[in-house]
Order: structure tokens, then sequence, then C-alpha cells
């Protein structure tokens, strides 16, 4: 019998996300809770995420302001603690990891994009510090001039200059910035970028610059990346795969082309008519309307009835699954039932 691997087998996804959950306790103080007689109360911010990223390619999560997306990145790359659920990646489960080497070890292959480069740069650091501080942290070189030649490569790598190493954050704009923390991300060596809203704090020119570049980063490293945004024109420029996020939940996952072409979720279908029609076809739209319901007592049912045109006493009282439906992943009454069209 042969010993090499099947050709045909699908090797396993790069990051594996199961009944993902992060649930934060905001009661009031215990003596304010006995005197006015009030239960706990919780925030479900993630409440049973699962999805998977392939290695090489471009995951994003959209939604609204306030339904999880970013606590989804910090669960990931151990800024929280999940609740519940588990986070595999490359095959092994990151709770698994106990000792410091073995973090270290999974750590050091991924990193965080954070969304706004004024606040995530150190500003009494100089470039050279920010940018070598991985290296340093898992010893990737030795000396300092190894240091400093592997930090002049790494801005060069993102449109600067190795003599930016020298000035302080306050020194350049805000695009500059985000390339700075494009930079000290990729000094570990990672495969995997959690990038958590990085162009939102940019003018749009700027952004499309940054866009530009972290594909170019990608094809060039083989990154993969978790995307988190809710400018949807971005998330079609970047995209493999995007999913849909709901007050804490999934409601839809797709291709970028199938969720952009055909969406299924109501959810989806609103989101997607906030986008300017630039083809002028006349198209009538339905805006979003009504407000993201509080997630410390989140409405019945599917979260997002109150605000759906298509729910039914369903929707009120069952909470939906994702299930297969044609090229998508749905989690939705009306498009088992098929009154979505």
């Amino acid at each position: 019998m042969s010993d090499r691997p099947d050709p045909s087998a699908t090797a396993p996804a790069l990051l594996q996300v199961r009944d993902l959950a992060k649930h934060f306790d905001v009661s009031k103080g215990w003596l304010t809770r006995i005197l006015e007689n009030q239960p706990r109360q919780h925030l479900k911010a993630v409440d049973g995420l699962s999805f998977d990223i392939e290695k090489g390619e471009t995951f994003s999560l959209v939604g609204e302001s306030g339904c999880g997306k970013s606590t989804v990145a910090k669960l990931i790359v151990g800024l929280h603690t999940p609740s519940r659920g588990s986070i595999i990646f490359d095959g092994a489960n990151i709770a698994d990891a106990t000792s410091h080497n073995e973090v270290a070890t999974l750590r050091r292959r991924w990193q965080m994009i954070f969304q706004d480069p004024y606040a995530s740069l150190n500003p009494r650091w100089r470039v050279r510090d920010i940018v070598a501080e991985p290296i340093r942290q898992f010893k990737l070189v030795n000396s300092a001039r190894e240091i400093d030649e592997r930090v002049g490569e790494l801005l060069v790598q993102v449109g600067l200059s190795p003599a930016d190493s020298a000035k302080f954050p306050h020194e350049f704009s805000g695009g500059q910035r985000q390339r700075i923390s494009i930079a000290r991300a990729l000094s570990s060596e990672p495969e995997f970028l959690v990038c958590d809203e990085p162009t939102s704090a940019l003018d749009v020119s700027v952004q499309a610059q940054i866009l530009n570049l972290m594909k170019d980063l990608q094809r060039n490293l083989g990154l993969t990346y978790l995307f988190i945004s809710h400018n949807l024109a971005v998330v079609y420029h970047v995209s493999n795969k995007i999913g849909v996020m709901y007050l804490g939940r999934l409601c839809e996952i797709a291709t970028a082309k199938t969720l952009f072409r055909t969406p299924l979720h109501p959810y989806t279908r609103l989101l997607l008519d906030t986008i300017p029609d630039m083809d002028m076809t006349c198209r009538e739209r339905t805006p979003v309307s009504g407000e993201v319901p509080n997630p410390i007592d989140p409405p019945s049912g599917c979260a997002f009835h109150p605000r759906c045109p298509l729910a039914n006493e369903r929707c009120r009282n069952e909470t939906p699954k994702l299930r297969s439906e044609a090229e998508s992943v749905v989690a939705c009454h009306a498009v088992e039932e098929n009154r979505h069209s």
C-alpha cells in the first residue's frame, strides 16, 4: 500500500471556528443588585459562530456596529477568552496550548492589524522599535544589525523607506501609520492576519492604496486574512467569502460573488440596498429600518424579526439555524419556507 497522501483528500481549513461565544457580565455591583432585587445580566457579544477560513483566502465578517465583529477578532488572537466553543488553527486547538513555548509558537503565526493607526502605535517609540518588537519577542534574529536590516526590509515591503525607522509615529500621515502597523504585523513572519477595520479611519483614496497593498502582500507572501468591516464596497474588493453578522450570530455565509449577486437573508438584502446604485438601474430599494436591539435583552426567536419585512409567528418564536441553501449557508425561516422571493 502506498504511503503517499491522497491528492483528492481535502486538507482541513487553516482556521476552524466552532460554536464560538463570548458573554460579558455587565451586571451592577453585588450590593446594588441585592437592594434593587436585580438578577445578573450578560451581554452576548458573540453567540455561537462557526466558520472555516481556507489557507490563502480572505474571509470577511460584515454587519452593523455592535454586531460582535471586533469581539470575534479579539477572541481569535487571544485578547478575549471564549465563553464556549473552540478555535482550531492549522489542526491545533488554541485552548490546548498551555506551555509558554506552545503559546509562543502558535501566536507567532498570526498577528492583528488594528482599526485606528493613531491609537495602535506607541507615540513614545521610534518606528524601528515598534516594528522590531515582535522580532525581539519571538527571537527571530539575534544581533542589532540584523534587526535593523529586517526592519528596513519590512518598511520597504509596505511602501516606506528604511530611513523612516528613525522617526516617531506623529511624523506620518494616517495611511503611512497604517503601513507601519502592517510592517509590525509582518515582522513575526505570520501566516494569518486578523484585520479589524484596517481602513475605516482613513480617507477614501488612502483606503484604496492600503487595500491594494494588502492584496499584493497576500499574493506575494501567501497570507490568509480575516477581514472585519462594515463597508460592503471594501469587502467586495478584498473577499473570497463573506459572513454576515447580526447581533452576535451569523445569518449568511457565501462567496463574495454569490452574496452580491443573489443575497438570500433579508438582512443581507437590506445591507446591500445601502450601497449606491452606480449603474442607475432604478431598482426599488428597501432601506434598513429600526435600530439594532439591545444585546443584553435580545428579541426572542430570530433576532432580526423586529426589523424584517418577511417575519411571521415562527420567526418571532424559533431561532433559525444555519443551513445550506443553493450556493449559500443561511439562517432564515423565510428562505427555508421560500417566502423570500
